[in-house]
């Protein structure tokens, strides 16, 4: 097959209008294209008013080495096959069966590779199966009455499921990995353009369904997967045995599993249990992370800023990505942007108050949010903590999250945006049909961080300004507080992916070696596939 790397194409096309671009790049006549894969899409917008697609794709032709040899822009398409996919399944004994803790990205993906091996893995997860979830999480936005083992971040699907199914990344798929989660996705219920956009995206209310029918298969395998069960405790009981014990957290009965790997999929919210593995002397480090607020913002404002007035409504909602380097030295950027979303009520702790963001499939609540965060490190938490105490980011969060829920009064805060950077109350303010899950209350936002992240926020978004025209304006407001953008730990693992216990391997965002679904997912693979090279041997 052909390689074209980048074929521009206005927006406006149908498909007989690609084939004819196609055959016009290649040089051939149109009946001599066999068949073509779309591999990337995006948009391309630079030249605003003419927007235009562009396309990366593989086209199978007619005498492939002629045009080959004649048009130098083409190449060979490069096929990046998974190599786990060939290998065949294998039987095992009872106690051999991994034990998989936590069933967000890195869990689904890692026990969905080792069920396909035979290795009938054991799943458990603190929280409820997203059909209960859902359930649960609505009834907290509508009340307030937070679920502390079930709710936006701990649960079936993990923190993703409830923030909008975004699946960029910038992990560099060398070995099929990207593309397997992409297909599996796809496979189990997900739309089949996530596997060519350049920014893939499935939206809340489809991942439920998708995690659910991946649910199944990996028990259809042999799997076996136990909701509402916590994690209390590991000890050794040999060189190579484990003994792991659970509660479950609506029974408050305890149980336990012998067993030999133990992959740990947890969460970057999952404070409690890096406490425990801390206690155990599970060795791990304090990590640099992002925190700050999240802004919403007319969608149609940003439509128009990125496509222009001509095609605003005609393309899909529009994502923007903004860079800034404060005169303080902070890096301040826009993270999980989320195009015709809500902001989304996260906490996970009593008395502390965590937001989101999320979007549905159609992305058509009218409003653009995106999290504005700045950069943190152990200089920022050192008095929350001895030095190097893995624990000093956690402490770091949790006191920001007290002063929010302080502030709103249990709500979540919100501010106008001019009144947030100008340092003044904000006056005849409607809150009651803003964008946001869960209940709101106005409160001073700008006095809620130290002094550096704030002034480092101001700054930004003069600049941001600059880039959106209008990105200050009446109409825009903030909410509080952004700190959950990733793990503030790190916990250390060898070439083998194990900790410095052997058989326990770490994985995903919540053990710092991720930062969103599709790398979570992809490192539950990596890990995956280090148990099943076990097995091989």
């Amino acid at each position: 097959m052909l390689h074209i790397n980048s074929l521009q194409i206005n927006v406006h096309h149908d498909e007989n209008d690609l084939k004819k671009k196609i055959a016009v790049t290649i040089g051939c006549n149109i009946d001599e294209i066999i068949d073509y894969k779309i591999i990337k899409r995006s948009v391309d917008a630079r030249k605003k008013p003419d927007i235009y697609y562009s396309y990366s794709l593989d086209v199978n032709v007619s005498n492939e080495k002629k045009y080959l040899k004649k048009n130098k822009n083409l190449t060979t398409a490069k096929q990046v096959e998974y190599a786990y996919e060939s290998i065949g399944a294998f039987e095992i004994e009872e106690v051999k069966r991994p034990v998989v803790v936590g069933f967000g990205p890195a869990g689904i993906f890692a026990a969905f590779l080792l069920a396909k091996k035979g290795l009938r893995p054991i799943v458990t997860e603190r929280g409820e199966c997203v059909e209960d979830r859902e359930v649960t999480v609505n009834k907290f936005w509508e009340d307030g009455e937070l679920n502390l083992e079930s709710n936006v971040s701990f649960g079936e699907g993990g923190a993703g499921t409830f923030s909008d199914g975004k699946l960029n990344t910038l992990v560099k798929d060398t070995f099929g990995r990207n593309k397997y989660v992409l297909k599996t996705l796809v496979e189990y219920g997900a739309p089949q353009e996530i596997i060519y956009d350049n920014k893939p995206h499935i939206g809340t209310d489809l991942l439920t369904g998708i995690v659910k029918n991946i649910r199944e298969e990996i028990k259809s395998l042999g799997g076996e997967i136990r909701f509402d069960t916590k994690l209390i405790d590991i000890e050794n009981i040999s060189e190579n045995k484990k003994r792991i014990k659970f509660i479950n957290t609506k029974t408050k009965k305890q149980e336990s599993i012998v067993c030999e790997n133990i992959i740990l999929a947890l969460g970057h919210s999952a404070r409690d249990t890096f406490k425990l593995l801390k206690e155990l002397g599970v060795y791990m480090e304090p990590k640099s992370f992002a925190l700050g607020i999240r802004v919403s913002h007319s969608q149609h404002l940003i439509d128009v800023s990125q496509y222009g007035e001509r095609e605003a409504d005609f393309l899909s909602p529009a994502p923007y990505k903004l860079t800034f380097k404060s005169s303080l030295g902070r890096g301040v950027y826009s993270f999980c942007m989320c195009p015709g979303g809500f902001i989304v009520n996260a906490s996970t702790e009593s008395k502390r108050i965590a937001i989101n963001g999320m979007s549905y499939h159609k992305r058509d609540s009218g409003e653009a949010n995106s999290a504005i965060i700045v950069s943190v490190s152990e200089e920022d938490f050192e008095k929350f903590g001895k030095a190097f105490d893995p624990l000093m980011g956690i402490n770091f969060q949790r006191a920001l999250e007290e002063r929010a829920f302080e502030m709103g009064k249990g709500r979540v805060p919100v501010q106008r945006l001019v009144d947030f950077l100008e340092g003044r109350e904000s006056e005849n303010f409607d809150i009651n049909n803003l964008k946001i899950k869960g209940n709101t209350t106005i409160a001073r936002v700008d006095r809620l961080f130290p002094k550096e992240i704030y002034e480092s926020i101001k700054e930004a978004f003069s600049d941001f300004n600059r880039k959106i025209k209008g990105f200050i304006n009446e109409d825009a407001y903030v909410a509080a507080i952004e700190s959950r953008t990733s793990s503030p730990i790190r916990i250390s693992r060898n070439e083998s992916l194990e900790a410095n216990f052997p058989g326990i391997y770490p994985c995903g965002e919540g053990a710092g070696y991720a930062g969103g679904i599709m790398s979570a997912a992809m490192d539950g693979l990596k890990v995956a596939e280090k148990i099943i090279d076990r097995f091989k041997e």
